[in-house]
């Protein structure tokens, strides 16, 4: 597919298109280093081309390649990825635990992307090779849903809708230490300076705030060793490890988060217990309002089972009850 803009102003190409196409500057600047972009007919080399008033931008939005994968098909589909909806524009799964969402340099492993391609499902170009399809993420340890492009049409106001934020979603996590109340978080999030792996609360962060609500507390209140809670929580930004951040802000640790400070020794919690529950978004062709899902892990619903009341989970644990708890947000502050 192939669009054509009339440059109304001398800025530059990549924060033109940028406004214009509605997407991040790092999706235009992956659009121009693979020769997708043409001024007057002339390939464009720099994402910082000045342009002239009534120029011709020319976007050729490729077809995503069946690219060949480093990984055999065996290793691919060792993962339990399931489908919880499909049309010829979105894809919505429930991500497992363990799975990379795309290619990095650091990732040596299968990503959903790679899955993805291997099914033949026709997805979106944006984001560039690497991430075809994705309009965001999940860490590797977090379960639960995402929502995949398989359109750039689709792709694009999806990330609309992540931006005025009429897309989202709600998470579930189980905690080390009960909160002292439902909080709203508003901390600044960077790069730790100390541990490049890990993400920190820091002057020169950029903004991040997330909305934490007490469900339950452990039955066995007697034993401290054990004194869990289960808490959900709503992001009103996407920042890397922005739940796991904040929380340790607060001196709070996700059950099995080992790089944030959990300091637990039971050897049933062998990964980080944060699942993205529902997912609400608008249809990006017919504008019809959906929310989504996913079912608990069973690792994650087993250990819940031994540690929390299954009446007052089976209250608290759904779609109407979740969202039912951020709706009056504005008065936790």
């Amino acid at each position: 597919m192939t669009q054509t803009y009339i440059a109304n102003t001398q800025d530059r190409v990549d924060k033109f298109l940028s406004q214009i196409i509605e997407q991040p500057r790092n999706q235009i600047e992956a659009l121009i280093k693979n020769n997708c972009v043409k001024i007057d007919n002339k390939v464009v080399l720099k994402s910082g081309q000045k342009l002239k008033i009534g120029q011709e931008i020319t976007v050729e939005f490729k077809e995503a390649i069946e690219s060949q994968s480093n990984f055999s098909e065996e290793e691919i589909l060792q993962y339990d990825i399931k489908i919880i909806y499909e049309d010829e524009y979105i894809l919505i799964v429930d991500k497992p635990v363990g799975l990379v969402i795309h290619d990095a340099p650091s990732v040596k492993e299968p990503t959903l992307v790679d899955w993805l391609k291997l099914k033949k499902i026709s997805l979106s170009t944006l984001s560039g090779e690497e991430r075809h399809g994705i309009v965001h993420r999940l860490d590797k340890g977090t379960s639960g849903l995402l929502v995949v492009a398989k359109t750039n049409e689709a792709h694009t106001n999806l990330s609309a809708q992540l931006e005025d934020k009429s897309m989202g979603r709600y998470y579930i996590a189980c905690i080390d230490i009960p909160l002292k109340n439902d909080i709203v978080v508003e901390k600044p999030i960077g790069r730790n300076p100390n541990q490049r792996l890990k993400m920190a609360v820091t002057k020169d962060g950029r903004y991040a705030k997330t909305a934490f609500k007490k469900l339950i507390e452990n039955k066995n209140i007697q034993d401290n060793s054990h004194k869990y809670e289960l808490i959900c929580a709503k992001l009103f930004t996407g920042r890397t490890h922005q739940i796991r951040v904040h929380l340790e802000s607060l001196n709070r640790r996700i059950l099995g988060d080992d790089l944030y400070g959990f300091k637990g020794k039971d050897s049933t919690i062998n990964r980080i217990f944060l699942h993205a529950f529902s997912l609400y978004l608008r249809h990006p062709i017919t504008n019809e309002n959906f929310e989504f899902v996913a079912p608990l892990p069973q690792d994650m619903q087993n250990l819940l089972n031994q540690n929390f009341d299954k009446g007052i989970m089976n209250e608290k644990i759904n779609k109407e009850y979740i969202t039912s708890c951020f709706t009056d947000v504005s008065n936790w502050l």
